[in-house]
């Protein structure tokens, strides 16, 4: 037999191992040797592979009685379960204007074109912690489409832009290596890698079957990976971690077995009326009937249903016209009834599904006519067509593998490894935006490195083609330097003012302030930060700069029998010039500080001219001020005017008038009328305004008085 047209499968379960060997002959598969083992131990949980070298002495032993049928074998085809299974749906377009009839291989380039668009969102897309460490393990294609138009195949067709839909499925890291660990150590080479519900979905729902709403449940012994088609083509893939082992493990705790002994029971569950024989493990023995154990595992299969069902109706989103069950997990007792309750269809949608014929492959056993070779047989079935193999290269020593997914970049070895391209352009320092007495400045930030790729030693850029057992260093490039500016040198400040103060000789520094509070010209400037330099300008500035607090003198007084105290603020000249706070300062000015004036008898006592303190009128047509109030001021003993300077320790007594009308003797007093300025014989005769009157009569605001002399 040429062994040249052998193809190789193994479906490396975790209850089991079963190896396929078919020859290709006129573009079908002859299955020409099979072989089954089951794990010595628990090596594998969950799809995962626990113990490497255990499943590797499994994984020869098969070959080994394989070989001995059909020659020596050293490629295989594998597929993983869905364990921690991450998808994504995935579209991608290619110009063909000008290509002609598209053939198979522009088909296929449009393919790898979106699985490298998977990647690259799975990288940027945050739905995984380390990008790096997730495999893509295989694509369904949902659809074609040429200029807007879905297709079934684009081979043979002609247009301007051709289109692909995909769902592309990523499994951990872990899986994957320890997958091809055990596959090493058995001796063989990992020639090809699926995953396992989209062989076991290629064997029993071609597209022909596609257009309708079909669910496929690989029930193994760790997981039950799901896969669902609709509308011509598969929708979604799945897992549930929850498959035969939960029920095996059911039966050893409800009677106390071994798991090996457990499971041996749990095949034996066929018929109802069945007894069963074993022995728990305080080696008392049992006998039970069937259906008596298959009533006690009832809980755990609706457990494991409802776990199937809601995986389910998150990927479809609705209820699926059918359900096919495949896999060792399949012929749990109850599993198909509790799974159409737990979905809420008719219990005949839900059938356990066997391999009887497939199309593609010939030859098939009856030993191999049961649910659990269905994966095996679907991973021999595509072994034989387009699936995904591996490159191996190193990137900062860090070995990586790679689907070889036609023409591989460097770009796509820095994607996988989790190295952000960017960082290899080295960004500018971040620049500072800084305010200056409100007016805004940039300092730009420093220029970065770029950074450097090497390949066996060797300067490479981004777009060269990688090749298997490439070597590659990546150095990332430097980010630009922030600027860290001295106040100094954003603000320069302001010349010192030199004053002459009272004799002494002071320089000023101008004020400066960073997001309001003091700094020094070496203060370290940060992005947004405020800068508010004062210029000394006027006395008051300096006499705050100088921390003088301008002192009033304090004078106490006697008034009317009580204490009371005056202070007098001092007085400033500068240049020998009265100055107020606000007066304007030059350099080389001389201020000096006045002593402080005694007050007079008004300031003490706050006597202040008020208009409402006085009425107008006009006497012989001059105008003369009438007070309606009169102030009594005695210092000392002795009257005193409110002009009169108020001495220190002095002794005040002061009473003030009430209000009341004035009248004209009032108006004479205050104009200081001299009646010997009067002709010595005549008549005088007093008017008010034109009109005679008496010396008592009352006066108010705007009257007019005269005195009139006629001769007797």
């Amino acid at each position: 037999m040429d062994n040249n047209q052998l193809l190789f499968a193994l479906d490396i379960g975790t209850r089991s191992v079963v190896g396929l060997v078919g020859e290709v002959q006129n573009g079908t598969i002859k299955l020409t040797a099979s072989e089954r083992e089951e794990h010595h131990t628990r090596a594998m949980l969950d799809g995962q592979i626990h113990d490497v070298q255990e499943v590797a002495g499994v994984l020869a032993a098969v070959t080994s009685r394989l070989e001995a049928t059909v020659g020596k074998l050293t490629k295989v085809a594998v597929a993983a379960a869905g364990r921690a299974l991450c998808t994504l749906r995935i579209s991608a377009e290619l110009e063909t204007a000008s290509r002609g009839p598209l053939t198979p291989e522009d088909e296929r380039s449009l393919e790898l074109a979106a699985i490298q668009t998977a990647q690259a969102e799975l990288a940027t897309s945050g739905a995984v912690a380390d990008p790096a460490d997730y495999y893509c393990v295989g694509y369904s294609v949902v659809s074609f489409s040429l200029d807007g138009t879905r297709i079934k195949s684009l081979v043979g067709q002609r247009g301007k832009r051709s289109a692909i839909e995909v769902i592309a499925t990523f499994l951990p890291r872990q899986v994957i290596d320890s997958l091809q660990s055990s596959i090493q150590a058995a001796g063989l080479e990992m020639a090809t890698l699926t995953l396992e519900p989209i062989a076991a979905i290629n064997v029993l729902i071609p597209s022909t079957m596609r257009h309708l709403n079909l669910v496929l449940v690989d029930v193994g012994a760790g997981t039950s990976d799901v896969a669902i088609t609709r509308d011509g083509s598969v929708i979604g893939y799945g897992m549930v971690p929850l498959a035969g082992d939960e029920i095996t493990e059911a039966i050893s705790q409800h009677f106390l077995l071994d798991f090996n002994v457990a499971e041996t029971v749990k095949r034996q569950l066929g018929s109802n009326n069945k007894k069963i024989a074993f022995t728990d493990v305080l080696g008392m023995p049992h006998k039970e009937s069937a259906k008596t154990i298959i009533d006690s595992l009832a809980p755990k299969v609706v457990e494991l249903a409802q776990a199937i069902a809601g995986e389910i109706l998150t990927l479809n989103t609705q209820q699926p016209q059918a359900v096919l069950l495949v896999g060792g997990g399949a012929l749990t007792p109850l599993l198909p009834e509790a799974l159409a309750e737990a979905l809420d269809i008719p219990a005949a949608r839900v059938a356990i599904r066997r391999p009887d014929s497939i199309e593609g492959i010939t030859g098939i056993p009856s030993a191999l006519c049961t649910p659990d070779a269905v994966t095996p047989l679907g991973i021999l079935k595509l072994a034989g067509g387009r699936t995904l193999n591996f490159i191996n290269i190193t990137v900062n020593e860090r070995p990586i593998r790679l689907f070889n997914l036609s023409r591989l970049t460097i770009a796509d070895a820095l994607l996988a490894a989790g190295i952000d391209i960017r960082a290899l352009r080295g960004r500018p320092g971040m620049g500072l935006t800084i305010s200056v007495n409100g007016q805004t400045r940039f300092i730009p930030g420093g220029h970065g490195i770029a950074g450097q790729i090497m390949r066996s030693g060797q300067p490479a850029k981004l777009t060269d083609i990688l090749c298997d057992q490439d070597i590659l260093e990546i150095t990332p490039g430097s980010d630009g330097i922030t600027p860290t500016p001295l106040l100094r040198e954003i603000a320069p400040l302001p010349e010192p003012l030199t004053i002459l103060l009272d004799g002494q000789s002071f320089q000023l520094e101008s004020p400066v302030t960073v997001n309001g509070i003091p700094a020094e010209p070496d203060t370290r400037l940060c992005d947004r930060d405020q800068i508010c330099i004062t210029s000394i300008e006027t006395l008051e500035q300096v006499l705050a700069g100088l921390n003088l607090v301008a002192t009033p003198a304090e004078y106490r007084y006697q008034v009317n029998g009580a204490d009371r105290s005056y202070r007098v603020w001092p007085k400033y000249t500068i240049n020998a010039v009265t100055a107020s706070l606000d007066s304007p300062l030059s350099p080389g000015d001389r201020i000096e500080t006045l002593k402080p004036p005694l007050p007079t008898l008004a300031e003490v006592l706050g006597i202040t001219a008020k208009d409402d303190d006085t009425i107008h009128v006009l006497f012989n047509g001059a105008p003369c001020a009438i007070p309606v109030r009169r102030y009594s001021i005695v210092l000392d003993g002795q009257p005193a005017e409110a002009g009169q300077t108020a001495v220190p320790g002095s002794t005040i007594e002061f009473t003030i008038s009430p209000d009341r009308q004035p009248l004209i003797s009032d108006v004479l007093l205050a104009a200081d009328f001299d009646p010997r300025t009067l002709p010595p014989v005549g008549r005088i005769t007093v008017l008010l305004n034109g009109l005679p009157t008496e010396y008592t009569a009352v006066v108010t605001n705007g009257d007019k008085v005269d005195i009139k002399t006629t001769e007797i």
